[in-house]
């Protein structure tokens, strides 16, 4: 008997493998998602294989753990306190409703849980892109108060999306103008676009600015946006159509960059 233990754990939503000696020490691991077996050290190859036979399916390759990238790096070098990739949709409403939830009764619902049942409406959808080879991140503090409701990462380029809740309402657009419903116009494009402009200077990279409205029954245009894409919460997945600008490494690159709090302390 070799004396190995397999211990089987989870990280980032895959599993793992691990074989350990008596002392718990690892000297390789298995990773299902890859069909890899990450030797730490090649002496004990084959004890290694032996243990991991029972849970092997299919051909795998052997080899010490590959050097990590940049990105990678920089995401093990982080700070959870600094990470921005935990956060939920709609995080600081969460937090803001958490801490004054308001009055137990109310003749209207609270405009904060429309505008976070919007945020999460779309968030789910653009998380829904990560398998077509997105990333996105939720909720990102800008000096002042601001903050990105979301920024999309992927093969088309990046996207600040601006989220706003217009369920069963019609919405009238002249740049840069945005009324919904029977509400007076306001210049909501041209915050939409500040805010891509402030994460274009904080990434040094073209970020576009979206804005998604959820759940509108018409929207019209007196005159064309400039810049700004305008799109319904069910037109996000088309999202996942657009290539041809970013490369894979500069995908992870850039996300690396954009969930490092300390990014955007200076926009």
């Amino acid at each position: 008997m070799s004396g190995l233990r397999v211990i089987p754990t989870w990280r980032h939503g895959q599993e793992r493998l691990y074989v350990c000696l008596t002392d718990g020490r690892n000297i390789a691991w298995y990773d299902r998602e890859t069909a890899r077996v990450n030797l730490l050290s090649d002496d004990r190859r084959a004890d290694v294989l032996e243990a991991l036979g029972p849970f092997l399916t299919g051909p795998v390759t052997v080899g010490p753990p590959p050097v990590p990238t940049p990105a990678e790096l920089a995401r093990l070098t982080l700070p959870p306190d600094d990470d921005l990739a935990p956060n939920r949709p709609g995080e600081a409403l969460l937090v803001a409703l958490d801490r004054d939830p308001g009055p137990a009764h109310r003749l209207r619902t609270d405009p904060r849980r429309r505008a976070l049942a919007a945020e999460q409406t779309v968030g789910e959808l653009l998380d829904g892109l990560d398998g077509a080879g997105w990333h996105t991140l939720h909720s990102i503090p800008l000096p002042g108060g601001d903050r990105l409701h979301h920024l999309a990462i992927g093969p088309g380029g990046l996207f600040a999306v601006h989220t706003l809740h217009a369920r069963k309402q019609r919405v009238r657009v002249a740049d840069p103008l945005l009324a919904l419903g029977r509400r007076d116009p306001e210049p909501l494009l041209r915050r939409v676009r500040a805010e891509a402009d402030r994460a274009s200077y904080a990434l040094t990279a073209e970020v576009r600015p979206v804005l998604a409205l959820v759940g509108p029954t018409d929207i019209s245009f007196t005159s064309p946006p400039r810049e700004v894409r305008v799109l319904t919460d069910t037109d996000l997945p088309d999202l996942a159509r657009l290539g041809g600008i970013l490369k894979p490494a500069d995908v992870e690159a850039l996300h690396a960059m954009a969930r490092d709090r300390r990014t955007w302390g200076r926009v």
